[in-house]
């Protein structure tokens, strides 16, 4: 099978080849992987395809170019995003992550203030690039999108606050519901125009929700119900019109809302955070069948970095051959791989695929 094929067999619900795998990694990871592949300038080393291609992936990502108004960057190093939202690169024991610095939707008690805001324009992106892009990729899996789009906790939560967020939630509070509702349209419109450039050559779109702590949901059923399962349920329609199926992230315990997800039109569940509570990948494979395939399960939250290379090829194996047999897995990181794991421990995961495909990363012997 070609990667595509791949992909395509196993998010059917179809026995493939062998199980398809993806790659999501910090930039300390990322950078780690560009220097021991020894990817050199003359190559888009930024771009996570690049090393996608050296790790033997089955899903290249795409994305139109940005080319609305510019972004303001600060001596600081932070960044202020189409949202209005600056972040600044936090340092940690292990590297850095981009925390959300002031809410600037934190002091609006009104929708009248919030409709003064600048919001973004889905004309800021350049999708006439979509086709040249797709054509790199002959026999990949494409993906557009990414975990931000929808996102409306986390997004709004950057702008008003996690507490604030959380309590427009219970309270249904009119301004948090209308910066839902322009995160919805923007990238309604955003993602569809990216499909029809792709012209039926996209096959998957990311999306993203964070609706699950390390414990259960944030939210309860009835409460997705009322405030985001329309929502969710508009854009999988859409993109399913487009001969494309959608992977929508989310992290923490959502085992609870998984029935929703799947009445939504849900086609794959990505992360599969498994130190969450309910979210065994075993569990879920049994429990949900051929109704939602499973994007990710391997586990980035402490195992990954401590696991021994022995350790890290059995579960692989053991994964592929449980959770993936008769399709439904699409093998990866349960979240980007973190900093602080060790880069023999990323290329034994990989390795492990490579060799049940009879193949090997570069520079294997």
């Amino acid at each position: 099978m070609t990667p595509r094929e791949r992909v395509k067999a196993a998010l059917a619900h179809a026995q493939p080849d062998c199980t398809p795998c993806d790659y999501f990694a910090t930039p300390e990871i990322q950078q780690g992987l560009i220097e021991h592949f020894g990817i050199g300038a003359d190559e888009p080393a930024e771009d996570r395809n690049t090393v996608a291609q050296r790790l033997g992936t089955d899903v290249r990502y795409i994305s139109p170019p940005y080319i609305g108004p510019p972004l303001p960057e600060f001596d600081d190093g932070s960044t202020i995003n189409i949202w209005g939202i600056r972040r600044r690169p936090m340092p940690n024991e292990y590297g850095e992550y981009a925390e959300p610095v002031g809410t600037p939707y934190a002091g609006w008690k009104t929708v009248e203030e919030a409709q003064q805001f600048d919001w973004p324009d889905p004309d800021w992106y350049d999708y006439e690039a979509i086709p040249a892009l797709c054509r790199q990729y002959p026999e990949m899996a494409i993906a557009a999108g990414d975990f931000h789009f929808q996102d409306f906790i986390n997004g709004i939560a950057y702008g008003r606050g996690v507490e604030q967020a959380l309590m427009d939630i219970a309270t249904e509070d009119p301004v948090f519901l209308y910066i839902r509702d322009k995160r919805f349209r923007f990238y309604q419109e955003h993602a569809e125009r990216i499909l029809e450039a792709g012209k039926g050559r996209i096959d998957l779109l990311l999306c993203g929700d964070d609706f699950g702590s390390q414990r259960g949901t944030l939210i309860s059923p009835a409460t997705f119900d009322r405030l985001f399962a329309q929502q969710k349920k508009d854009l999988f329609d859409m993109v399913h019109s487009h001969g494309a199926l959608v992977t929508h992230h989310c992290c923490g315990s959502s085992r609870a809302l998984i029935p929703r997800f799947i009445e939504c039109g849900m086609d794959s569940l990505q992360t599969i955070q498994t130190r969450a509570a309910g979210m065994n990948p075993y569990e879920l494979k049994a429990e949900f069948a051929g109704q939602i395939a499973l994007h990710g399960a391997v586990d980035v939250q402490g195992w990954l970095q401590r696991a021994s290379v022995e350790q890290i090829e059995g579960e692989v194996n053991h994964l592929m051959d449980e959770v993936g047999a008769g399709g439904g897995l699409i093998i990866a990181p349960s979240h980007q791989i973190q900093p602080d794991t060790p880069l023999e421990n990323v290329l034994a995961f990989y390795r492990t695929v490579a060799r049940r495909r009879g193949t090997k990363l570069p520079g294997d012997a």
